[in-house]
């Protein structure tokens, strides 16, 4: 297990936007499922400005906010210009806003949106490339972090390419570009993110150590070489070309799955908390968002390409962000709060700071919900996808319940418990 030092935290202040946003974000995303059908193309707009609402909204809005706190003190050195993200924050929401009203009402407003984006991303990926360069640290987590914001920057600029061409300022293949920018920023940024702040998490809150890192080393690569080849097939036109890179990537997770394996075997913390639920749910969808992939490739079901993506998102990405958010958050709180109070009066437990009723009803109720609409996605049933997402609002609305709780827990909080 890798040690970490939080004395390069940033305040509070700073990242909580992120997080409070985010959650809400994630709200607005499941309410908006109850209005789509399960039968659908990825071309359309409103399928578009929903995506675009799940990832820009929830998914980067809350990875932002948690780097922020976890490459300086992964990296052990502090932030280049910590006083960006008080930019970034603003930029990220209004370009987000911008491009849900483009793709749902106004396609003209769509570019303006995306520059607002754009600028944001540019960035956050700058601050954080400059940051990795004040560090001598040269591990795995270093080379996440830079590479993954290398794709992302190449994903934005394919995406505000896109809207460009969507608003009908550029003539481009659309198809193609579309699938070069999703799997740049998916597999690109998001996976290669996951991967890296993976390796420094999950043994940290499951205790796991003295474990080797040769599985998630070659899964790093694979990943890494994987979507560079696709998004080079989707550049020059050619689909064997972006189908190597589809299996270099589809391998790579298969080795990152591996070592989370190899750390579970090692892991000294039993208890089933939401974050240790969360992650067993997290890479299950993660296993059945690869066996979807490969009966798509080999029958060309839409349906099934439709549970891969659904799995991937919301079953993989979304448990291991809001998993996480149960231990990462009130640690937040309480190194701010409580730290100083430690041994001149008792302080609260991390567990403590929020409710594990709701925790639970946000986990299963969330879980339940992606269950039944990803079958429902899978055999094009609007009756399963509409009933599973009714599921994920109830389970959104606890994980607001729980943010708010969290981010607001204090002394006289404690002192009534």
């Amino acid at each position: 297990m890798r040690q970490v030092s939080s004395d390069f935290a940033p305040p509070l202040k700073l990242i909580a936007p992120f997080f409070r946003v985010g959650v809400w974000f994630f709200l607005f995303a499941s309410l908006s499922l109850l209005f789509f059908s399960a039968n659908f193309s990825y071309e359309q707009m409103n399928i578009a400005g929903w995506l675009h609402m799940f990832m820009l909204g929830f998914v980067m809005m809350i990875i932002f906010g948690a780097m922020a706190q976890l490459v300086p003190v992964a990296l052990e050195t502090g932030h280049a210009i910590v006083d960006l993200y008080y930019v970034i924050f603003p930029l990220l929401l209004l370009g987000t806003i911008g491009m849900i009203i483009g793709f749902w009402f106004w396609l003209p407003l769509l570019p303006y949106g995306g520059l607002l984006v754009l600028s944001g991303m540019i960035i956050f990926a700058s601050e954080n490339l400059l940051t990795l360069k004040k560090t001598d640290h040269k591990n795995l987590t270093t080379d996440t972090v830079k590479w993954s914001n290398l794709y992302l920057l190449l994903g934005i600029l394919t995406g505000f390419a896109l809207a460009l061409g969507l608003a009908g300022s550029l003539s481009l293949n659309i198809s193609m570009l579309l699938k070069a920018h999703i799997f740049m920023v998916i597999g690109g940024y998001v996976m290669l993110t996951i991967i890296g702040l993976s390796l420094i998490l999950i043994p940290m809150f499951s205790l796991a150590h003295g474990f080797k890192e040769d599985a998630v080393e070659l899964a790093f690569k694979l990943v890494l070489y994987g979507v560079g080849t696709v998004f080079l097939g989707a550049l020059i036109g050619i689909e064997f070309v972006m189908y190597i890179g589809y299996l270099l990537t589809i391998v790579g997770i298969l080795f990152y799955l591996k070592q989370i394996y190899i750390i579970y075997k090692l892991t000294v913390r039993k208890e089933l908390d939401v974050w240790a639920k969360s992650m067993l749910f997290a890479f299950s969808s993660l296993i059945l968002s690869i066996i979807l992939a490969v009966l798509y490739f080999l029958s060309g079901n839409v349906g099934l390409l439709h549970g891969t993506i659904w799995f991937l998102l919301l079953g993989f990405v979304s448990f291991m962000i809001t998993g996480h958010l149960y231990k990462i958050v009130p640690f937040l709180v309480w190194f701010e709060r409580f730290a100083p109070l430690v041994g001149k009066k008792k302080v609260p437990m991390l567990h403590e700071m929020y409710s594990k009723t709701s925790a639970d009803f946000m986990f299963y109720f969330t879980a339940i919900g992606v269950v039944i609409s990803g079958f429902g996605l899978i055999f094009m049933s609007d009756t399963l996808f509409k009933g599973g997402a009714s599921f994920i609002v109830f389970g959104s609305i606890f994980m607001l319940q729980s943010m708010n709780k969290m981010l607001g827990f204090n002394e006289k909080d404690y002192d009534n418990v």
